[in-house]
This record gives structure tokens, C-alpha cells and sequence, in this order.
């Protein structure tokens, strides 16, 4: 679909080391396991969907003062595996970019905002969707509670805008996006240089029966990005703005660059919990087809100038 991808190193995990920490949560991978079951979703879900969205509560919001930002990667060619090297050629030269002030939510969009949307605007949970808390309510007993708090996901790009206008805000740029994540000096994660571990991201999570992890949209801390943004690495992908432009970088305006006027693909940014390392760097890019709906891909809202 894209250029040719640099392969990374991969850190094993342990699985049992996995199995044990606090904030594990159950989820399907592709709809695989649940695909082989035969048992049809009950209508009592419809209660378990109305409690979680119950639960809903917004992020804190973050304001990004105007400024200057490097953005995209000095091109590297003799360190082919290791973590400053492009991940491809979309994502070079690197710029100084300049961004009018505006502000980013702290944490992705959670399932319960999501749920309590989708009601509210008469719009239908998508099936997958459907059938994956419908696993996790009957097979490993999650509560509402827990769920709340996970990120949305199986959202598709016209959703996920459509979300963040109704509280009148909008997705953020790819440049807002990288800028929240990185800083002003191009971090190469948004915790600084050290490779990601168990305790800065969510990602490279497997299970033998596709069953990985993730983490509630507020967790996480010591992986937060300079502006203390949660999970701009790892947890779910997140849809931005623009297109998706694979030439982009290198003709992009200065100021406010707001991506590719048509495309194919809409662009995605952050890595999620099945990501190898590579993809958590803070210039990794990457896109959708926006009708797209995955359990890797979730969003967050911003808005233009300083919050009220």
C-alpha cells in the first residue's frame, strides 16, 4: 500500500509477565475467536450498551501554545534497525513547522463516549463491536466499569469526525497531532529516546488465541508526551484530519499544514497494542481507508485557538 517499510527490532514480551499486571483488559484481535461462535448476541447486551455509556465522562483537555515544532525525520541510512531511522520515506525531510495555539485532549475517546454518541445520534454498534463486549460480558465476566474506560474502537474516520463535531471540536492535523506527541524538539517517543517497555506503552501484545490487551484511555502516565498527553504511543491508532499524501512532506506549507486535499487514505498516527516499536515513534506515519473499522483504531479530539 505504501512504501517500503524499514524493519524494526521487536522486544519479546512475556506472556505471563502480561497476564499479571492490574490494568489488563480483554480483547478480540480480528473477530477470529468470536467469528467460530455460534451462540447469537443476546437482547439483554442492549443493557450492558446503555450502562457503559452511561459511565461516560470527557477528557481533560490540553491547550499547545503557537510555536515552532521539528516535524518528520533527518533521513538516516547507515542504522537500518534502529529507532531514529525513518520508518519510511513519507515521513522525511524533517521541518520546523509552525502551529497556531490550539487544544488537544489528554486521552483517546473512550468506549463509553462512544457508546453514549452512537445513542444519541440514533447511529447503530457496529457488530463487531457488538459481539466483542457481548464475549467479554459472557466469557470473562468485565463489568461495565471496565469497559468504560477502554478506548472507542471499530470507529470509521466519518464517525470519529463526526464525534468530535458535535462537541464542537474536530479531529486534529497530522501536525497537531506529531507537535502534542513529540514537542517542540522532535522527541523520537513521546517519553523521550528510550525504547518503549511495559510500563510507557501498550503495544506488541499477542495472545495464541488473538486475545491481546489494553490499557483505560487515562492510564499510563510515564508514557505521557511533553504536554502530558496519555497513549500518543501504543493503545489504539488514532484517526487524524488529513489525507494520507506518501509525497506531502516535502511541500507542505510552513504554517498550519492541513495535509493532502484528496486521497485515498486517511492518515493515522500513534501505533497501537499489537504494534511492534517502530511504529510508536512519535514521525511514524501511516493511513486508512476511512470507512475502516478496527480494534487497533481509535481517535481524539482538538480544537483550533485556546479552549474557553
Amino acid at each position: 500500500m505504501f512504501s517500503k517499510r524499514i524493519a524494526g527490532r521487536v522486544r519479546p514480551h512475556s506472556v505471563l509477565a502480561l497476564f499479571s499486571l492490574p490494568w489488563v483488559l480483554f480483547l478480540i484481535a480480528d473477530g477470529s475467536v468470536l467469528a467460530k461462535e455460534q451462540t447469537p448476541i443476546p437482547p439483554e447486551l442492549h443493557r450492558h450498551l446503555t450502562g457503559i455509556a452511561k459511565l461516560a465522562k470527557p477528557s481533560p483537555v490540553v491547550e499547545i501554545s503557537e510555536g515552532w515544532f521539528l516535524m518528520g525525520t533527518v533521513r538516516k541510512d547507515d542504522d537500518p534497525f534502529g529507532f531514529a531511522t525513518q520508518y519510511d520515506d513519507t515521513e522525511f525531510p524533517q521541518r520546523r513547522i509552525k502551529l497556531d495555539a490550539y487544544s488537544i485532549d489528554r486521552d483517546e475517546v473512550s468506549l463509553a463516549e462512544y457508546l453514549a454518541f452512537l445513542h444519541k445520534q440514533g447511529l447503530p454498534v457496529p457488530h463487531e463491536l457488538r459481539r466483542l463486549i457481548w464475549h467479554l460480558i459472557d466469557v470473562h465476566v468485565l463489568p461495565d466499569y471496565v469497559m468504560a474506560r477502554w478506548p472507542a474502537m471499530y470507529v470509521d474516520w466519518k464517525e470519529a469526525d463526526q464525534f468530535c463535531r458535535t462537541r464542537g471540536k474536530r479531529l486534529p492535523t497530522e501536525a497537531e497531532w506529531e507537535k502534542a506527541a513529540r514537542g517542540t524538539e522532535g522527541r523520537l517517543f513521546p517519553w523521550g529516546a528510550d525504547p518503549p517497555n511495559a510500563d510507557l506503552a501498550v503495544s506488541g501484545l499477542y495472545h495464541v488465541h488473538q486475545i491481546p490487551l489494553v490499557a483505560a484511555v487515562d492510564g499510563f502516565e510515564e508514557g505521557r508526551s511533553p504536554y502530558g498527553l496519555n497513549h500518543m504511543a501504543g493503545n489504539v491508532r488514532e484517526w487524524v484530519k488529513d489525507w494520507f499524501g506518501p509525497d506531502y512532506y516535502p511541500r507542505m506549507p510552513e504554517q498550519n499544514p492541513q495535509g493532502s486535499k484528496a486521497g485515498r487514505y486517511k492518515s493515522v498516527r500513534g501505533g497501537s497494542w499489537r504494534s511492534r516499536p517502530q511504529l510508536l515513534r512519535t514521525a511514524t506515519r501511516n493511513g486508512a481507508v476511512p470507512t475502516t473499522r478496527s480494534p487497533t483504531l481509535g481517535f481524539r479530539c482538538a480544537r483550533s485557538g485556546q479552549s474557553e
